[in-house]
């Protein structure tokens, strides 16, 4: 189990931290979409939590105007690439020896 996955009781803290950081957000019952604005940068997503991450991408990539594109990252391309597996790690949710 992951410490924290996509699913609806994340929801509500997405839209919580969208608001917090100063985005207007919405849903658009007639395209079943959230979406989210600030300073006329606006998102639409399927679910609140992958509306966080495209505003994760606007703060990474700090945009100083728009043009086609702005978010695209393509070196390397890793999309067909990833492991299907992760390395070994210890979850923060295992119990520490005492």
């Amino acid at each position: 189990m992951p410490t924290l996955g996509e699913y609806t009781n994340v929801y509500n803290t997405a839209l919580l931290i969208l608001q917090r950081k100063g985005f207007q957000v919405w849903y658009e019952k007639a395209n079943d979409t959230y979406c989210a604005e600030r300073d006329g940068w606006d998102f639409m997503a399927d679910s609140p939590t992958g509306l966080l991450g495209l505003v994760a991408i606007y703060e990474h990539k700090r945009p100083g105007e728009w043009q086609e594109y702005w978010w695209k990252e393509m070196d390397p391309f890793i999309l067909r690439s990833l492991p299907t597996a992760p390395r070994p790690y210890d979850s923060v949710m295992k119990p520490k020896p005492r």
